[in-house]
C-alpha cells in the first residue's frame, strides 16, 4: 500500500529521513506536502507512533486527473472502497483545491460523497448507510487538476502528543518544536537550555529525542478502529509495547535539559506538561530573567522561541529580547545559540550574523530559524 506522511512547508526532508530510519520502503520526499512511502498497516502505525515532524499519515487510494465533475465522480467511483470500508463506516469528506479547474471544495465534497455512496450501494446491495461505525476520514486534494484521494490514518493531527493540555500565549506546535531541536545540531550528551521556555514544548521534545520516546506513545490513532487493523490488534499492541520498552530503557540515560522563563505562570504550565509527558523530575525549570541566565560546565546549545513583534504586537520589546539573547551568547561564547523568530530584523538586534538559516511557518507567520555557532568560530559583527 502507498502512504503519504504529510508535513508542513520546510519539514518534508526531515519527515523523509525519519521514514528511512524506520525502514520504510520506496520513500520519496515530495516538493510540497511531505513524503510518500510503501508499507503495510503496521508500517503506517509505526509511522504514526514515531514520526516527530509529520502532521498526518494517510493511505493513498487513487491519483488521477480531473477537469470536470464527471471526471471526479468516475475516478472516485472506480476505487474499490468496499475492500476497506465496512457497511456501517463513517466517511466524511475533507477537500482542498489549489490552481485547478475544479476550485470549489464544497462541490468537490458533494461529488466525492455521491460517488462513494454509489460504489458502496452496488457492493453492499443497500440504499441506506447508517454511518455509525469506525471513522474513515476521506481527504481529497486537487492541485493543478491532479486529484489525490486518501484516507486519514491518524485522526487528530500528530502534533497532538497528549502532554500539552494548557497553552500559554502564542504556543509552538509540537512537530515544529521537534524540528527546531533536530536542526539545532544538539547532541543528547550535551546540555540543552531554553532561556525563554514558556510552557515547555521545546524542552519536552528535546527530552523525547534524547530518551528515545516515541512522540505518539500515549495516544491512539484513527486507524486502530478500522476493522482490517482491529482484527490483528495484538500486532499493534506489540509495536506499542516495544516503544514503551525503548522509552523505559531511555529513562536510564542522563538528561541535561533545562529551561527558564520570566513568567511564573508559564513555568507552572511547563511543570504540568513535563509531568504529563512522563518526565517529572528529569527537566530543570526556574523562574529567571533572560538577563540573569548563566550556565556553568561544558558548553551546549541554547534553543529559544522568544516573543517577536508579529506574534505579540510589540516589536520594541522583541528587539530588546533579541539583543539580550545576543548578550547571552557573548557571555557563553563556546555555546551554540538557535533562535526561531518572525522578526526580519532579528539579527541586527541580536548583534551577530547567523551561520545557518531555515525558513518555516509558525501558523501563518513566516519565520526564520537562526543558528549561531560558537563565537570562537562564528562571524562576529
Amino acid at each position: 500500500m502507498k502512504w503519504i506522511a504529510s508535513a508542513a512547508f520546510g519539514l518534508e526532508g526531515m519527515t523523509g529521513r525519519d521514514l528511512k530510519r524506520l525502514g520504510m520502503q520506496n520513500v520519496h520526499v515530495m516538493d510540497v506536502g511531505g513524503a510518500s512511502f510503501e508499507g503495510s498497516y503496521y508500517d503506517a502505525f509505526r509511522a504514526n507512533l514515531w514520526l516527530r515532524t509529520c502532521d498526518r499519515i494517510m493511505r493513498e487510494m487513487a491519483r488521477f486527473e480531473a477537469k470536470t465533475y464527471d471526471d471526479l465522480f468516475e475516478g472516485v467511483k472506480a476505487i474499490e472502497w468496499e475492500k476497506m470500508l465496512p457497511e456501517d463506516a463513517r466517511f466524511p469528506i475533507r477537500a482542498k483545491c489549489v490552481k485547478s479547474t475544479l476550485m470549489s471544495p464544497s462541490d468537490v465534497q458533494k461529488i466525492v460523497k455521491r460517488a462513494m455512496v454509489e460504489r458502496l450501494k452496488g457492493a453492499y446491495g443497500t440504499d441506506w448507510f447508517s454511518e455509525t461505525g469506525a471513522l474513515f476520514q476521506i481527504d481529497v486534494s486537487i492541485r493543478n487538476d491532479e486529484v489525490v484521494v486518501c484516507v486519514d490514518a491518524s485522526g487528530d493531527a500528530l502534533s497532538k502528543r497528549g502532554y500539552r493540555t494548557w497553552n500559554g500565549e502564542a504556543p509552538l506546535r509540537e512537530t515544529l518544536a521537534a524540528a527546531l531541536v533536530l536542526q539545532s545540531g544538539w547532541h543528547p550528551k550535551e546540555a540543552f537550555y531554553d532561556p525563554c521556555c514558556g510552557t515547555g514544548t521545546l524542552l519536552v521534545e528535546a527530552a523525547f529525542i534524547a530518551l528515545n520516546r516515541a512522540p505518539g506513545l500515549t495516544r491512539t490513532f484513527a486507524m486502530e478502529s478500522w476493522p482490517v487493523v482491529a482484527r490483528n490488534y495484538e500486532q499493534i499492541e506489540a509495536i506499542r509495547t516495544e516503544a514503551k520498552m525503548k522509552f523505559e530503557e531511555g529513562l536510564k540515560r542522563p538528561l541535561r535539559v533545562a529551561g527558564s522563563d520570566i513568567n511564573p505562570e508559564a513555568i507552572e504550565l511547563a511543570k504540568r506538561h513535563i509531568k504529563q509527558a512522563g518526565l517529572a523530575g528529569r527537566i530543570t525549570l526556574e523562574v529567571k530573567d533572560l538577563r540573569d541566565v548563566t550556565r556553568a560546565g561544558d558548553p551546549g546549545v541554547f534553543v529559544a522561541n522568544p516573543p517577536y513583534g508579529e506574534r505579540l504586537d510589540n516589536k520594541r520589546a522583541a528587539h530588546s529580547i533579541a539583543r539580550q539573547l545576543g548578550i547571552l551568547h557573548e557571555r557563553h561564547p563556546e555555546w551554540s545559540v538557535c533562535v526561531f523568530s518572525g522578526d526580519m530584523g532579528f539579527e541586527r538586534a541580536y548583534g551577530h550574523y547567523a551561520q545557518r538559516r531555515r525558513r518555516y511557518y509558525n501558523g501563518r507567520i513566516e519565520c526564520e530559524y537562526h543558528i549561531f555557532e560558537p563565537l570562537t568560530r562564528g562571524d562576529k559583527r
